[in-house]
């Protein structure tokens, strides 16, 4: 190949159109349990996710509620992948060993969203939410307003096996959330004046974008490492229909998706799609939805 500005700028239309292709074949696994967020600074505060709205009979004056002073909040954070083509390689027409690198390098930047989401839940065990709690934990407090008295109400499951997870994504903000201030650019770096390409004689292409993942509200989940079984998956669920908001209101959860790694998405398949469990039926049938994570253990 004759190395100038129109078969350079072809060179960027293919690799280019591989990333694309690669970028296009991820179905992101992330929109099924995170709501994305639209930011347009460095960081974004969610104080109101000390308010879980709810209505009340009017007598009297209004009772205004106030906006937690329990800030949230979450950094972007900026990312970046760069991969270098050898000059030699395109002169010498290589350029198709390069494309399935370019293809999958589009689908590594696709999918890194869905990474942070996947770690940001698992890491719910350890990680704080916005009322200073670990996300999944045994004492988040809720108020009583008529007598101040906090209590403690739990949605995890101790245990050491695999986690597994209940959500509920029915809200109009899921369980956690992913906060997108850019979406991912592809960029290169090949003109033959380019530094990179006078001292190490390579072309350079990069993708970068700005995004973070963080939680919503804790009482859409409940996180478990106990051994996952029909009366285990019975237990979660019935303690997150019996949330109850500041003041004892029922929330009105109903989990409706189970999330799942590989360790435990046949036992999963076992006690929620059969229709008969050695010869009885199957109450659990159909229960909740099975999402099946296969980059979670």
């Amino acid at each position: 190949m004759i190395l100038n500005k129109s078969s350079l700028e072809d060179l960027q239309k293919g690799f280019s159109t591989a990333y694309q292709g690669g970028f296009a074949g991820v179905q992101p696994l992330r929109e099924r349990i995170a709501t994305t967020v639209r930011s347009t600074t460095a960081l974004n505060k969610y104080s109101w996710l000390g308010e879980f709205p709810g209505m009340r009979e009017w007598i009297g004056p209004r009772v205004i509620h106030n906006i937690s002073n329990k800030t949230y909040e979450i950094t972007n954070r900026t990312w970046e992948e760069t991969v270098a083509v050898k000059r030699d390689d395109i002169e010498d027409d290589q350029i198709g060993i390069y494309t399935p690198i370019f293809q999958e390098f589009g689908r590594a930047v696709a999918d890194h969203p869905d990474q942070l989401i996947f770690d940001q839940l698992v890491g719910g065990f350890s990680a704080n939410c916005y009322d200073g709690q670990y996300f999944f934990d045994s004492d988040h407090p809720v108020l009583n307003p008529a007598t101040g008295v906090e209590a403690s109400v739990s949605n995890v499951q101790t245990g050491s096996g695999d986690p597994w997870f209940l959500l509920d994504t029915t809200r109009a903000l899921k369980p956690l959330i992913f906060q997108e201030r850019r979406k991912a650019n592809f960029v290169s770096k090949q003109s033959l004046d380019d530094e990179n390409v006078f001292l190490r004689n390579e072309f350079i292409y990069g993708a970068d974008g700005r995004w973070a993942a963080g939680y919503g509200f804790w009482q859409m989940a409940f996180g478990s490492k106990a051994t996952f079984n029909a009366d285990n998956l019975r237990t979660a669920y019935t303690a997150m229909t019996n949330f109850k908001g500041d003041g004892g209101r029922p929330l009105g959860i109903k989990p409706t998706v189970l999330v799942v790694g590989n360790s435990n998405h046949f036992a999963a398949r076992d006690v929620l799609m059969a229709s008969q469990i050695n010869g009885t039926t199957n109450t659990n049938q159909n229960l909740v939805e099975i999402l099946h994570v296969p980059r979670l253990a």
